[in-house]
């Protein structure tokens, strides 16, 4: 379970993974140009800007004069010949940050990030995007739906009721959001008029199946609703799978509770620390196995199997094949979600990157990643809307949203600003985001883990 002191030691040590690992620099050939990357994912487009950048991976053998992006809406592998963007030469970090102005409503545009020594000039990958016909900005408009910063364990409405560390949220049909309040051991309601109720868990941790008044968690953490209205949570604490049905009653539908990595049945089955789930329209679930450092998949039966990962943390992409012992690896994944064909997006936390994994067993980085740190922070929860639109909640203070044109936009709050402020944009505060879900009217409920409270973002594109 994090606690601050955890939460803490953890930042301190994904820190010491990004030294020794996020910019290490692989020898130089002699006489050689740079090498370097484009960022994966373009930022904040509008109908006249944007902005993008590039990460250096070797420096060649001689020092960087010049570096940027360069782009064109005609030529398709752009060159400093095309426009281009000279930003700060960087000696202490390998990442460039480039905004680019002036550009044209409604048009698509080719970009890649460049480089330049004395020994030539070197482009990284080109990235496609098309500016907005209308949007000045995107920005998200920020209200505390429930709870407040007193931490409590108290039903009411609105600012009436009272949280401990909510960890994970999620809507149902009908609006309605389901919360792991997690130093609470309990499972909250909250109608879409704000009225919050206890559906399961006695506010005490330990282990008891049965009816709701009876029932105990320890710690959860992520939780989801499937179409019957039966709550699936991550019972953390007790390394389980647990299923509430709509007559509040309270089963474990995998795990024994031992900590550990075992596959099979109802109780054959051992998670670690157990953090996301994520159901299909089959009602199979797949778990974000945090301590294990694997996804699984947890069938309506509660048959659990492999699906991706290594349980030793690394950041490595690849097309799974258990026969050739090729598994990929995560990094503490802490988010996942499901889209309507099947991928599955998860919320890497210790690789500071969200992943894919195909139906296929294919694993790739959407956006992010240990060398692009900053673009996402420390994704801790996420969410997908019906247009295939990715909500991520960044533990260091923001909410974002990577659209299906793998736009990224921060909605909300600002980077390793810790506050309680509602207000639109940066003007609004969090303090350690985690579970993050959307409803059918696209309206965004972010559990606010230290600020004990349920936040409401309303996404705000503003036109000219």
């Amino acid at each position: 379970m994090k606690t601050p002191l955890l939460f803490a030691l953890l930042i301190i040590s994904f820190s010491v993974v990004l030294l020794g690992t996020g910019c290490k620099k692989t020898p130089a050939t002699p006489n050689s140009a740079p090498s370097l990357t484009t960022t994966d994912v373009i930022l904040d487009v509008t109908t006249t800007s944007a902005q993008s950048g590039g990460t250096v991976t070797n420096v060649g053998t001689s020092a960087i004069t010049a570096n940027g992006v360069c782009y064109s809406s005609t030529n398709q592998t752009p060159t400093t010949d095309n426009s281009k963007t000279t930003d700060p030469v960087i000696s202490t970090s390998y990442t460039f940050i480039s905004n680019l102005s002036g550009l044209t409503a409604n048009t698509t545009y080719y970009l890649r990030a460049y480089a330049t020594n004395a020994y030539g000039t070197s482009y990284g990958s080109v990235v496609k995007f098309t500016t907005s016909s209308t949007i000045v900005t995107v920005t998200g408009a920020v209200t505390t739906f429930a709870g407040s910063t007193t931490s409590g364990y108290l039903d009411g409405t609105g600012a009436g009721a009272q949280f401990s560390s909510p960890q994970g949220v999620a809507v149902d049909a009908q609006g309605n959001v389901y919360v792991s309040d997690a130093f609470n051991n309990a499972i909250r309601k909250i109608t879409p008029g704000g009225v919050v109720t206890t559906i399961a868990g006695t506010g005490i941790a330990g282990y008891n199946d049965g009816p709701a008044a009876t029932a105990q968690f320890y710690a959860p953490q992520g939780l989801t609703v499937d179409a019957q209205g039966n709550v699936f949570v991550a019972d953390y604490g007790n390394n389980l799978i647990r299923k509430i049905t709509p007559a509040g009653v309270v089963s474990t539908l995998a795990g024994n509770g031992t900590a550990g990595y075992v596959n099979g049945a109802g109780n054959v089955a051992e998670f670690s620390g157990p953090s996301g789930v994520a159901v299909d329209a089959s009602g199979n679930l797949y778990v974000a196995d945090h301590n294990n450092n694997l996804i699984r998949k947890v069938t309506s039966v509660g048959v659990v199997s492999y699906v991706a990962g290594n349980l030793t943390a690394g950041y490595i992409n690849a097309t799974v094949n258990t026969a050739t012992g090729v598994y990929g690896a995560f990094n503490k994944p802490s988010g996942i979600v499901i889209d309507a064909t099947g991928n599955l997006y998860v919320a890497d936390l210790g690789n500071n990157a969200i992943r894919m994994i195909t139906p296929a067993g294919v694993i790739t980085t959407v956006a992010g990643g240990t060398v692009q740190s900053a673009v996402l922070g420390y994704p801790a929860g996420i969410c997908i809307d019906h247009s295939g639109n990715l909500f991520i909640t960044d533990e260091s203070g923001r909410i974002m949203e990577l659209t299906s044109a793998k736009v990224l936009y921060v909605l909300a709050g600002a980077s390793n600003v810790a506050g309680f402020a509602d207000g639109t944009g940066t003007a609004a505060q969090f303090n350690t985001p985690q579970g993050i879900a959307v409803d059918a009217s696209e309206n965004i409920y972010v559990a606010d883990y230290n600020n004990n409270s349920i936040r409401k973002v309303v996404v705000m594109d503003v036109g000219q």
